[in-house]
């Protein structure tokens, strides 16, 4: 069979689930299901309108925060905080035994690490000038 490849910048979900079929496959040929579940927790205002939260997932046992995001009026009173605890709390009953995120140097390092994460990797100069930090934390007790 020939294969041909195609450049694009569009990012649409059907091409998306096309590159993640057979990975899955191999992974899950390799190491068993992964038990991928969405993790996802909405901050409403008060006409319930959606104004942040955090999305992730939990798989393999352990949870991974991809976004948190709080509305500016509410930061440093405790709602990222919450948030994370929140998840952890959820990523524990389903059985996760660590947690792990990444943020970059201008965004929240002291936040995660106030929170019992530990570093466990830097990409220097991403972007320039900041670089992008991965975190992790133990679940169990």
């Amino acid at each position: 069979m020939q294969y041909k490849t195609v450049l694009s910048d569009a990012a649409d979900a059907e091409t998306r689930a096309a590159i993640v079929a057979p990975l899955v496959a191999y992974n899950d040929a390799q190491v068993g299901a992964g038990d991928h579940r969405p993790l996802v927790i909405r901050v409403e205002d008060e006409g319930g309108q959606v104004v942040g939260g955090l999305w992730g997932y939990t798989r393999y046992g352990w949870l991974y925060t991809e976004l948190l995001a709080a509305p500016s009026g509410a930061r440093g009173l405790g709602l990222g905080r919450r948030l994370m605890e929140e998840a952890e709390a959820e990523a524990r009953t389903r059985g996760c035994v660590g947690a792990w995120v990444d943020t970059h140097s201008f965004q929240a390092p002291r936040f995660y690490e106030s929170l019992g994460y530990q570093r466990f990797g830097e990409l220097d100069d991403y972007p320039p000038g900041h670089s992008r930090i991965f975190y992790r934390k133990s679940l169990q007790d």
